[in-house]
């Protein structure tokens, strides 16, 4: 056998090696975001309100509320990001209203994200000079991620913020195959003639639409956009990414001006519904209620500290109390406490919703690996070291704007950096082991890392599956499934059915769990005015009754009813003619009839 012959027989093994451990990880992620998928966790209001809707899309062209093919749902007066719903209605249209459809496009793009950081990772870290191993670094990245419990959480759900950090994934990733390829058209071309029409602004800019080069760099914006019409978050991460890599990839986008202008244009055109659509509620709904320019608190902590100077109106007071001032430091105060252990290692967000129990949002490995990348990171004369950097902190700013912080679900899209910067930390521990240590030492620590990690995601699926809806019972509607069957088998035509309001937006899941006719609910139905976070919610709808459950004026104004409402609000000595447990086997209503 010729050397040549040896050297390609020992590459190909490689890259079956590679593909079948890829195929390996990719199982991974498969299994642990479609395992049950339909059934765990319990669906919740967001998620019925985007099967609901895309039902009542196809079924009469227009949402819950009567409005034709919009690009916001008005949905609870939160007015969502539609794509997702269009995402989600090929699979009602063919499936009906099933939890498990509904979930499915994130649990898929999820999936692809696995795939995509894989190769994400190889395009980032291209440079020889750097020493890394980039299809080593890749597998690890990809593997961290498929067991990661950030990304596994929103992968298993109808979450928007999940379908967005893949579009943003998927952005960035041709934006460098774009670079990647320029650069290496570039080489080709080197002293070679230019084309006697390469000075016609017409056949140029020609030449250039048609050039193949420009075809990622078109789909990256594409994805971009993508992620805008997905989820609030992502129009400010997105923009904030694509400035970084305007700065740190200035070079490659001056050399090709032409194709960037195209592209550009390209997204523009992209973007006109959207910035049409903005211009109206749905550009103020969600800010004006999560806000930290909405918090009064701000307002009466500079009210009270001013108060405390002999002239509250005065220049001192005004100028060391202010709303710029208080407002900086609460967004400073908020984007900080993202990178605290406590929040990413620790205990996670303080929203039952967004984890599971006596975990953070990343491994306590992680604690780790994580510093380890960002110094090795550091050490390399790598123009990817500031992009990832960059990713790191910027991914967190739109949580910050809120003032419910550190927030999981808004700042989602950090578990990519941190994760890329986790891989590093194993690879770099792992190298270093392999070159200043002997082989016995190499193999036992890294059958250590091995066991630590089996063990940290074997710990973290037994929470998720054996104890999140047992101490969590109200992380999501438990307990609603049952109680729509329950009024299905009993309820008697013309018998009113009065319901709590005690667990968020019971219609929706009403109107999921029963394929309520979305014309007939367009005509029964009004929205309530705006609460103090932004948000509405449908009182009745038919014979159906959302109420504040108040025990005897419930009595009083409805007959011939069914009534649930929760242990504390029915009394003991009331006829209770059935309770009403989740899966979880947490007692969420209790029944009587008036």
């Amino acid at each position: 056998m010729t050397t040549e012959n040896k050297y390609k027989n020992v590459s190909m093994n490689r890259f079956i090696d590679t593909k079948i451990v890829l195929g390996i990880i990719i199982l991974i992620a498969l299994i642990s975001r479609f395992y049950m998928l339909g059934s765990y966790p319990a669906l919740n209001a967001d998620e019925a309100a985007i099967g609901y809707n895309a039902y009542s899309l196809l079924e009469t062209g227009m949402d819950e509320h009567g409005n034709p093919w919009p690009i916001h749902f008005q949905s609870f007066n939160d007015y969502k990001p539609g794509l997702y719903m269009y995402l989600a209605m090929p699979f009602v249209a063919v499936f009906g209203l099933d939890v498990f459809w509904i979930r499915f496009p994130g649990a898929l793009l999820g999936i692809l994200s696995v795939s995509l950081i894989y190769f994400l990772i190889k395009e980032l870290f291209t440079n020889k000079l750097s020493m890394i191993n980039g299809q080593r670094l890749a597998i690890f990245a990809s593997f961290l991620l498929a067991i990661n419990p950030w990304h596994i959480h929103f992968s298993r759900g109808g979450w928007e913020v999940n379908v967005a950090t893949f579009f943003i994934l998927a952005g960035v990733y041709c934006f460098l195959r774009w670079v990647n390829s320029s650069q290496h058209k570039d080489k080709n071309h080197e002293g070679k003639h230019s084309s006697p029409f390469q000075g016609e602004v017409g056949r140029g800019l020609f030449s250039d639409i048609l050039d193949k080069h420009i075809y990622p760099l078109l789909i990256s914006i594409l994805f971009f956009v993508l992620s805008l019409y997905t989820y609030h978050a992502a129009r400010v991460v997105a923009p904030l990414l694509g400035l970084g890599l305007f700065i740190v990839y200035f070079d490659s986008i001056k050399k090709n001006s032409k194709q960037v202008l195209i592209a550009v244009f390209f997204g523009v055109v992209l973007l006109i519904p959207l910035i049409s659509d903005l211009t109206g509620p749905a550009g103020f709904s969600r800010a004006s209620g999560v806000s930290i320019f909405a918090d009064a608190g701000v307002v009466n902590r500079i009210n009270e500290r001013r108060g405390s100077y002999e002239d509250p109106a005065g220049l001192t007071a005004k100028t060391l109390h202010n709303k710029p001032i208080y407002y900086t430091w609460e967004f400073v105060q908020n984007w900080t406490e993202h990178f605290y252990p406590k929040f990413l290692f620790l205990e996670g967000d303080v929203i039952q919703r967004n984890k599971v129990p006596n975990m953070g949002q990343m491994y306590i490995f992680d604690i780790l690996l994580i510093p380890l990348g960002i110094v090795f990171l550091l050490r390399k004369k790598l123009i990817s070291r500031v992009y990832v950097l960059w990713w790191l902190a910027i991914a967190p700013i739109a949580a910050a704007l809120t003032f419910q912080s550190p927030h999981a679900l808004r700042a989602q899209n950090m578990v990519i950096p941190l994760v890329i910067l986790s891989a590093l930390g194993l690879y770099y521990v792992l190298e270093f082991l392999k070159y200043h240590h002997s082989k016995k030492i190499y193999v036992l620590c890294s059958l250590f890392f091995v066991l630590v990690i089996s063990w940290s995601f074997t710990h973290y699926q037994n929470m998720y599956w054996n104890n999140m809806a047992k101490e969590y019972p109200f992380s999501s509607q438990y307990g609603v499934e049952q109680l729509v069957d329950y009024v299905k088998d009993n309820k008697q035509d013309g018998q009113k059915v009065v319901v709590t309001d005690r667990y968020d937006q019971p219609y929706i899941l009403f109107l999921f769990y029963m394929n309520y006719p979305p014309e007939q609910f367009q005509r029964e139905h009004t929205l309530t005015e705006r609460d103090e976070f932004g948000f509405s919610t449908v009182r009745e709808f038919g014979d159906f009754h959302f109420v504040s459950m108040d025990y005897e004026e419930v009595l009083i104004q409805y007959s011939n009813a069914i009534i649930a409402g929760t242990d504390e609000e029915i009394p003991d000595e009331a006829s209770i003619i059935d309770e009403i447990y989740g899966k979880n086997g947490y007692k969420y209503f209790v029944v009587i009839e008036n």
